[in-house]
């Protein structure tokens, strides 16, 4: 089906739900529409809403603020995908390293190694050229400096860049026109919407049950759609393989005079 504007999306629940702008206003509506693009970002990983950014990390910092509102159009980090850091203050020189993700403890414990004789240790902080990352929390809100961070370890001996691998969460399409979801994904998005107008109209159960059954039927077409597209392209499956002929002799061990001729097929 054609996608959904918001405008239509908002008429396509009142007409499913048999109820108007009276019982359903605008801002019960608006609701809805964003518990369902919420739950859809939740349920299917979408391509579409991956991004990266950098920046760079000074001596001594050890903590990256995740990417938050206004970060190329987004509203916030849905969760961060992988952190790679370059030994160079620019992406396009010096080697760059995938940190490796860890729990928030383990890395407290990397850098605070304790020394000295038992009972007057003093932590140490350990330095280089950063291995592991965790999410540091600190998620307060969706600015870039209220919405959470992620913590390196070794702390940085020098100035690095980095780049953050992460989904983010899109504008709602209740402050857009139209949205990926809503072109893309409509179906799912509109019976998404009435699972939520249901259990707010105290509907029939059968309605509510039939919308959630309609709805994980398109979250699975939708999925494996986003699952193809990371598996295959036309570079590496789309070319059309056709079988070559060749002919191979093999020599006898003990009596080179006999010779034999294999013909098989092969794949390029």
């Amino acid at each position: 089906m054609a996608g959904f504007t918001y405008t239509t999306l908002k008429a396509a629940i009142l007409a499913y739900t048999e109820t108007d702008s009276n019982v359903l206003t605008t801002t019960i509506v608006d609701q809805f529409i964003e518990n369902a693009e919420f739950r859809i970002f939740y349920d299917v990983p979408i391509d579409a809403y991956r991004y990266t950014s950098e920046g760079n990390l000074a001596v001594d910092d050890n903590t990256i603020n995740v990417p938050g509102l206004g970060t190329k159009g987004n509203t916030g980090t849905m969760f961060v995908r992988g952190l790679k850091v370059f030994n160079s203050t620019s992406a396009s020189t010096g080697p760059g390293e995938w940190l490796i993700k860890k729990d928030q403890t383990y890395l407290t414990e990397y850098v605070d190694r304790e020394t000295g004789p038992s009972g007057g240790q003093t932590a140490q902080d350990v330095t280089g050229f950063p291995k592991y990352y965790a999410m540091f929390g600190g998620a307060t809100g969706t600015s870039s400096t209220t919405s959470g961070g992620l913590y390196v370890a070794p702390t940085p001996d020098a100035n690095y860049m980095f780049r953050v691998y992460y989904d983010m969460v899109p504008k709602s399409l209740t402050t857009t026109a139209t949205t990926y979801i809503s072109q893309y994904f409509p179906q799912g998005l509109l019976y998404a919407t009435l699972v939520e107008a249901y259990g707010f109209l105290k509907g029939p159960m059968d309605m509510l049950t039939l919308y959630e059954n309609k709805y994980k039927q398109e979250v699975q077409k939708f999925a494996g759609v986003q699952i193809g597209r990371r598996r295959r392209d036309d570079y590496t499956d789309g070319t059309v393989r056709i079988p070559r002929q060749f002919t191979v002799t093999l020599i006898g061990e003990k009596n080179y005079g006999n010779c034999i001729s294999i013909t098989k097929f092969i794949q390029d």
